[in-house]
């Protein structure tokens, strides 16, 4: 299997957070240079090639040795939430699969007067969230607070807790938990 030298570049530049005239100014090349590179119209010599390493910086033992990382799913159109909950609270997730992720991300939904149950909720995890709109109860172990809009909570969820509409029409909110909880 051939490497290819140009989307292993691309990748590198993009994970450093760098556009391509960036990286060519960094590396003392033309924007050009790093362009035609990315395309694998040329085949850079391993002088030039480590020049341009050089504006990241990174050695080029690093660069070929570097594992290619999976392309991952970066953005989720609304239709594409995962409902996760139901009923008077709606939980819609970002993203499906989790398992190689160390956050959840959630756009929560509860109808009023909704809560998450008389039972208070615990787990391993840190969670966040902030009320778009509505009015939310949040009770964190001898805490209790009424959150409005642009209001926001931030806990360790192995303290016991819950969540209760507290308003007469629906609370929105956004929420993230880590790692997921569920």
């Amino acid at each position: 299997m051939e490497f290819d030298v140009g989307a292993r570049l691309r990748a590198v530049r993009e994970t450093h957070d760098l556009s391509q005239r960036a990286l060519a100014k960094r590396a003392g090349v033309t924007n050009g240079t790093i362009s035609l590179i990315e395309q694998n119209r040329v085949s850079p010599s391993v002088g030039s090639l480590r020049k341009v390493l050089e504006g990241i910086p990174m050695s080029l033992s690093d660069f070929f040795a570097l594992q290619a990382l999976p392309r991952q799913k970066v953005f989720f159109p609304a239709a594409e939430l995962m409902e996760i909950g139901g009923g008077a609270i709606s939980y819609r997730q970002v993203g499906r699969d989790l398992s190689e992720r160390g956050l959840q991300v959630l756009h929560e939904h509860y109808r009023a007067g909704a809560d998450t149950g008389r039972a208070f909720l615990r787990h391993q995890a840190e969670e966040a969230g902030v009320v778009i709109r509505g009015r939310l109860e949040v009770v964190v172990g001898d805490q209790r607070r009424i959150l409005g809009p642009g209001d926001a909570y931030y806990f360790d969820s192995r303290l016991p807790h819950r969540f209760r509409n507290v308003g007469d029409e629906d609370c929105e909110l956004v929420s993230a938990c880590t790692p997921p909880s569920f």
